[in-house]
């Protein structure tokens, strides 16, 4: 293999795998029998969660926490609302309809 060839191939290689991992997430949250699917998330900052009730009732997923704070509003069955994170650190998460629902979202 050529030097040229080589060095093209390792500069696209090189590309990819920036490109791939400078790309946000995004993970999906179901609100099932007023409960999230699953009670700790971890992710990394920049990506987002998709809160999607799939539910028979109305959820207000938000999350109070000094500096990353949030409120769907009502969602109803059905209706998805996303959420991009750009700092750091623990979110509680909850709805305001039932108390009982809690995640605990950590964003790294």
């Amino acid at each position: 293999m050529s030097v040229r060839k080589y060095t093209a191939q390792l500069a696209i290689a090189v590309l990819l795998a920036s490109s791939s991992s400078a790309m946000a997430g995004e993970i999906v949250i179901n609100q099932v029998k007023k409960k999230f699917d699953q009670k700790k998330v971890s992710i990394s900052k920049g990506d987002s969660i998709k809160f999607v009730n799939k539910d028979k009732v109305a959820h207000n997923i938000y999350s109070k926490s000094a500096g990353r704070k949030f409120d769907s509003g009502v969602q109803k069955p059905g209706d998805t609302s996303v959420f991009t994170f750009s700092k750091d650190g623990t979110f509680k998460v909850r709805c305001a309809i039932h108390p009982k629902m809690k995640l605990k979202l950590k964003v790294q």
